[in-house]
């Protein structure tokens, strides 16, 4: 264990509870040095997981908590509505399933439910993948308004994993196109050799797209043939967390 992140978690669990302390209560109550506390509370304060009251010198929650517990509620709404529809394709293809979410620049996984078969993807939650060769990330990027979605292409850094991923903005604009054209994405063999997905969006009640789910499997069995199949199955079940989630067309 890291004893710098247990005593940062230590000092946001008591500012928590207390609501605001000084440095020297802080440092009294969980009996730690100064210096050490100071340094903390520094770098808590520049990522806004705390703040200090210029007049009194008193800390208290920052903003970026709240921020975070909200994401993380979404999340588990998003998970808990999610889940059944999830199970329901896991069962009737016996391919693997996943679900994500946007995490600023790249999706994180966030639900997992896997194929029965030897040869299989397995879970991945928690594990965060690039946008642009990935079906989840394509199905979310595609539906993005279009200001963030140029935002965040800018930044990227493309990487190859395999001789069929994107590594160029134009090709990007060009798939995205073909993505909202058809209403899914395809990840052809484009981020693990051997692997192919299919992904859909998934949206919230405010007409946003806020997450995505995809079958995934090795190529042999999610062949270019089957492509049609799969896209109708996931694009059934991402519709359906949608309209559970709120999301009325039109």
């Amino acid at each position: 264990m890291v004893n710098s992140v247990l005593r940062a978690f230590a000092i946001l669990t008591l500012l928590g509870k207390k609501g605001r302390m000084t440095l020297s209560q802080l440092c009294r109550e969980l009996r730690i040095p100064k210096s050490t506390a100071f340094s903390i509370l520094e770098t808590l304060e520049k990522e806004q997981a705390v703040a200090r009251e210029e007049e009194t010198g008193m800390y208290s929650l920052g903003i970026r908590l709240l921020e975070l517990g909200q994401e993380a509620q979404q999340n588990f709404e998003l998970r808990k509505v999610a889940s059944p529809v999830l199970q329901q394709l896991n069962r009737e293809i016996d391919e693997t399933v996943h679900l994500t979410v946007l995490d600023k620049d790249v999706v994180l996984y966030v639900d997992c439910y896997e194929s029965s078969k030897r040869l299989r993807t397995y879970s991945v939650i928690g594990v965060r993948a690039p946008l642009y060769c990935t079906a989840v990330g394509k199905a979310i990027l595609a539906f993005l308004d279009q200001d963030e979605q140029s935002r965040i292409i800018q930044r990227m850094q493309f990487q190859q994993f395999t001789p069929n991923t994107i590594t160029n903005r134009e090709a990007l604009l060009k798939n995205l196109d073909e993505v909202r054209r058809k209403g899914y994405s395809v990840d052809d063999i484009e981020h693990e050799e051997g692997v192919r997905c299919v992904g859909a969006p998934i949206y919230n009640n405010k007409g946003r797209v806020c997450a995505s789910l995809s079958i995934s499997g090795p190529a042999s069995r999610i062949t270019s043939e089957r492509i049609e199949f799969f896209a109708q199955k996931v694009l059934e079940a991402a519709q359906e967390i949608s309209r559970r989630l709120g999301y009325r067309k039109g």
